[in-house]
């Protein structure tokens, strides 16, 4: 019954069934236990973030993560409130109404259940390919800006200046310059320490929550000078208690209007979402030898966002930070996500009174730490190393995230690496190549010490032959005639193509026929079955002369030698009865 087809296409969950045991369960628990203590200050600090009460982000990791677990396909993955999506959220939303109020909330709810329904959308027509155009450069470059972002909103709570929220980088910059002389050193003395114990607690001791470690100690600090100077001699003030229970129900708003305003935004943050929650799925499979299907990970995703929009939740995605930390803490199923989320509604319960004592500085202070975690700085200097179009791509979507709408920054970064691609495979290269000194009748080198000889031109086609590329073959295919004119017969090695359109079939026939009328013919070898079928169809192949298409498994030169009778000394006679006599 449980290995039912359609029962496990329902509830994918069902899979993971024969893996539960005694063992399983204990390493599980432990998991979930840690992730749910890591829980609390991120979501706090996500929420805020998003410029949604705090507890918002405290909900949006208990009932969507349990739907994504349940219906995803990876046994590590933890979603919730993530930094990026939360920097979106508000940079987009923000405009249209006051952060953190009731209006607000709506467009949020609102927002999330869009992006729920374009996920599972995509997952339902099996379109998980998508994501793939979201290069890795364009996160590293947008989660990079982001962070910049992040560190931007609070320098008012990180150093006490009064700066109008939601005030642009450069305005924010600018204020803080010009109001230096208004900082407040309480309040920065307990952001500094803040940050400080996180970092020393992270590289030191990293068994302890470092994000913890840091409250805890940047609020002893502030509880400290509160005790001695009193509040409003400090300025420190605190983020207030939280209520926090089950999540309540909550309702989107389901106005034309609103939905025509938000569906642009909702596909970039569902694009966003989907791209972190399936590289990180993968990016843990590869340790743990898990298979990942992107489908079934949209489907999971898209559950998980529908039902925050309706449980109190704000728009969600895989997270790196608890994912990793899942995994490393031994968890073997999805059920370590789920319990990761029951265990924070327990913390919660009973420690959301004390958030009175969590100083608004504090809290600058670990949003400053989240910041940091996001600039991956190993990987951006590798990509600005090693590869130039890449390095421009992150650049511009780095450029971008900071001044422009978030959701165009995303746009722009996938537009660019589109360019890129099509610029690549549009000018496929053509590679001189001799055949292989050791004899072999199948295998050609590259070896530009050795002359060209006699009147055959051999090389090699590293692409596909496309609609877009034609142009760019055809011009190598003149300048070898004009170089050379004496090679009057081309053989093209075409072990490197991997398809080829009916522009390209055509572009093949016309330049046998000007081959042909030179005197000479083009012979095309170690074609593979899909692109050589298409000459076949197109006509292409009646043109060039299937005899001289040679399949993978023949002897390519003495092929060519018997058609055109090559020797030491070059072209003496042609037996192809297209190629006039020399």
């Amino acid at each position: 019954m449980l290995n039912s087809p359609l029962l496990l296409r329902l509830f994918p969950f069902l899979h993971h069934w024969p893996a539960f045991s005694k063992h399983t369960l204990r390493a599980d628990l432990v998991a979930g236990l840690t992730g749910g203590i890591i829980l609390v200050p991120q979501g706090v600090a996500f929420a805020t973030i998003a410029g949604m009460p705090p507890e918002f982000g405290l909900y949006a990791a208990m009932i969507p993560a349990i739907v994504a677990a349940l219906w995803g396909s990876s046994w590590h993955l933890v979603s919730g409130p993530t930094t990026a999506i939360s920097i979106v959220v508000f940079a987009t939303i923000s405009p249209l109404a006051p952060a953190g109020s009731p209006e607000y909330i709506k467009l949020v709810l609102t927002l999330t259940l869009l992006v729920g329904i374009f996920q599972l959308m995509l997952g339902l027509l099996r379109l998980g390919t998508l994501v793939n155009f979201v290069s890795h450069t364009v996160v590293v470059g947008f989660t990079a800006g982001a962070a910049v972002l992040i560190a931007g909103s609070q320098v008012s709570n990180f150093f006490g200046i009064a700066i109008p929220r939601g005030s642009s980088m450069w305005r924010v910059a600018e204020t803080f310059f010009s109001k230096a002389d208004q900082i407040n050193w309480y309040v920065m003395a307990v952001a500094l320490v803040t940050v400080v114990a996180g970092v020393i607690v992270r590289r030191h001791v990293p068994r302890i929550p470092f994000l913890i470690a840091a409250m805890l100690t940047g609020s002893l600090l502030a509880f400290v000078f509160n005790l001695v100077h009193g509040e409003a001699i400090t300025g420190i003030t605190s983020i207030g208690a939280l209520s926090v229970g089950l999540p309540p129900l909550s309702m989107p708003d389901f106005s034309l209007g609103t939905i025509e305003k938000l569906t642009p935004i909702a596909i970039a943050v569902a694009l966003l979402a989907l791209t972190e929650a399936v590289s990180i799925s993968r990016a843990i499979a590869l340790k743990s030898g898990q298979r990942i299907d992107g489908n079934q990970e949209f489907i999971g995703q898209g559950l998980s966002n529908l039902s925050g929009a309706f449980f109190s939740g704000y728009a969600s995605s895989g997270s790196f930070n608890r994912s990793g930390l899942n995994f490393a803490a031994g968890a073997r199923t999805p059920l370590a996500a789920i319990s990761s989320a029951v265990f924070l509604l327990v913390i919660v319960i009973f420690l959301a009174p004390l958030a009175k004592y969590l100083p608004t500085a504090a809290m600058a202070g670990i949003l400053f730490l989240v910041a940091w975690g996001l600039v991956d700085v190993k990987e951006i200097k590798q990509v600005l190393k090693v590869s130039r179009p890449e390095s421009a791509v992150l650049v511009a979507t780095f450029i971008a995230t900071l001044t422009l709408d978030l959701e165009f920054a995303i746009y722009i970064g996938v537009l660019l690496s589109l360019v890129l691609y099509l610029n690549r495979t549009s000018r496929p290269p053509l590679e001189d190549v001799k055949p292989d000194p050791s004899g072999s009748s199948t295998v050609f080198v590259p070896n530009t010490n050795v002359p060209d000889g006699g009147q055959l031109r051999i090389v090699r086609l590293n692409g596909s032959i496309f609609f877009g590329s034609v142009n760019h073959l055809q011009e190598c295919f003149d300048q070898l005639r004009s170089q050379n004119p004496q090679q009057k017969n081309l053989l093209l090695v075409a072990s490197g193509i991997n398809f080829i359109d009916l522009a390209g079939a055509h572009l093949l026939a016309e330049e046998a026929k000007r081959r042909r009328a030179q005197g000479g013919a083009l012979f095309i070898c170690l074609l593979k079955d899909e692109p050589a079928a298409m000459l076949d169809k197109s006509g292409a192949s009646a043109h060039i002369g299937r005899e001289n298409i040679m399949p993978v498994g023949t002897d390519v030169m003495k092929g060519v030698h018997a058609r055109i009778d090559i020797d030491a000394s070059g072209l003496r006679q042609s037996h192809d009865p297209h190629i006039a006599s020399l």
